[in-house]
């Protein structure tokens, strides 16, 4: 069998481990020298194939591949573009072919969320339409713990488990000052729709009085003065109330309680700003003093403190993506699938790229305490495997050494891309 090539790509909001599966696809790919030639990566991620900005990481040494196990962020860079449906933009999809014929390229993994896994399937389809097939793989990631089908996403492992330190900590330096100053303490976590990174913060209160006492899901409606008593009752009961609260809190109506006004790239909502929000209302409402904090890029970048089982996972899922490939399956993605039993273990399965594209998979009902403020012993069943075990990177001078790659491109064979 000839060899042809194989580009990789990352999309979307980063995570902490998302280099650990790249690590996994490029030292894979490695070892299957006869089937596959080189090792592409997009410079930006989809946005390097339509401008025919691939990385060769055959430039990259195999000590600064491993590397990339313990680096945060996207370190071939990542991108949020939407590709359009191919009726919408033929250009674009008939851009991505001609790149991928040019250089030899017949195996596709992407490396992404809900929206990067319907990308891949659509190249995955008319790939077949235009007689030059490509085999595409998803390789499954998002903090937010959204994807279908999958017990759980690499990079999520992480941030639970900077979330639930972050407010242990916060919790601990509150509760310290509440006598003569702070009282409330509001930390903002991501989460659009979905509350699973809130609810992992939930995993610091283990005894009667730990923070977080209040946590805001965006499954569950903001009723104020419902909100405003719960506040009020713990401020009386143990001196301070720290809450964490998800960046898509919404209204019973849906409207989110801090829309930014705007639209990302993938037409999503763009949010922030919720703790001061809610921090003013208990301030104007309460009067009590009050600390606010974002975590924003912080609890998705925190690789110093990340989770050995998310590293292992994430790892393993960009292998499995190789592998599939090199098996012939097509359109599909591999998961984690977690073992019954009292004891933690997992096994790597497989969905379709078609059952995973675009579903949003929110908390169930039964993972939220019945007062919609907390997270019940199921919930906590589900998320403490998730955080076990620390994978720190090497350091050195005090500081964590991450891998610095060289982004060597290929040499372009077509004409400049003008979107």
């Amino acid at each position: 069998m000839a060899k042809t090539n194989l580009f990789y790509a990352q999309s979307g909001g980063v995570t902490s481990v998302i280099n650990a599966s790249a690590c996994g696809v490029i030292e894979t790919a490695r070892l299957h020298k006869t089937r596959i030639g080189k090792i592409y990566a997009g410079l930006n991620g989809i946005i390097g194939a339509l401008r025919e900005d691939l990385i060769d990481t055959g430039k990259e040494s195999a000590k600064t591949i491993a590397a990339l196990r313990y680096t945060p962020s996207g370190a071939f860079g990542s991108c949020r573009y939407k590709l359009k449906s191919f009726a919408e933009n033929q250009a674009e999809y008939l851009r991505l072919m001609e790149v991928f014929k040019a250089h030899d390229i017949r195996y596709f993994l992407y490396n992404g969320g809900g929206d990067s896994q319907d990308t891949a399937n659509k190249i995955s389809q008319l790939s077949l339409q235009q007689g030059f097939p490509i085999t595409c793989i998803g390789i499954p990631k998002t903090v937010d713990n959204d994807l279908p089908i999958t017990d759980n996403s690499p990079g999520f492992g992480s941030v639970a488990k900077y979330v639930a330190v972050s407010i242990r900590e916060a919790g601990l330096d509150v509760a310290s000052m509440c006598e003569s100053s702070t009282k409330v303490f509001v930390m903002e976590v991501m989460g659009r729709h979905a509350g699973w990174i809130a609810g992992a913060a939930g995993l610091a209160a283990e005894q009667e009085g730990d923070a977080p006492h209040i946590i805001l899901f965006p499954e569950i409606a903001f009723d104020k003065q419902n909100f405003l008593r719960k506040v009020k009752q713990c401020v009386n009961r143990y001196g301070y109330c720290a809450i964490v609260v998800s960046e898509g809190a919404s209204y019973a109506d849906g409207s989110f309680l801090a829309d930014a006004g705007g639209k990302d790239a993938f037409g999503h909502t763009q949010l922030g700003g919720v703790a001061p929000f809610i921090a003013s209302m208990i301030k104007q409402e309460l009067g009590y003093k009050y600390h606010w904090a974002v975590l924003d890029y912080l609890q998705r970048a925190a690789r110093h403190i990340g989770s050995a089982t998310d590293v292992d996972q994430a790892y393993a899922m960009g292998k499995a993506a190789v592998e599939f490939a090199l098996a012939g399956k097509n359109a599909v993605m591999p998961t984690i699938v977690r073992k019954p039993g009292k004891k933690y273990s997992w096994s790597v399965g497989e969905a379709k790229l078609s059952d995973v594209a675009n579903v949003e998979k929110t908390m169930p009902r039964d993972y939220i305490s019945s007062d919609g403020y907390s997270i019940t012993e199921k919930a906590r069943a589900y998320f403490s495997p998730l955080i076990q075990g620390e994978d720190y990177p090497p350091y050195q001078n005090g500081l964590p050494q991450y891998a610095r790659l060289k982004k060597v491109l290929t040499a372009k064979k077509l004409q400049t891309w003008e979107n």
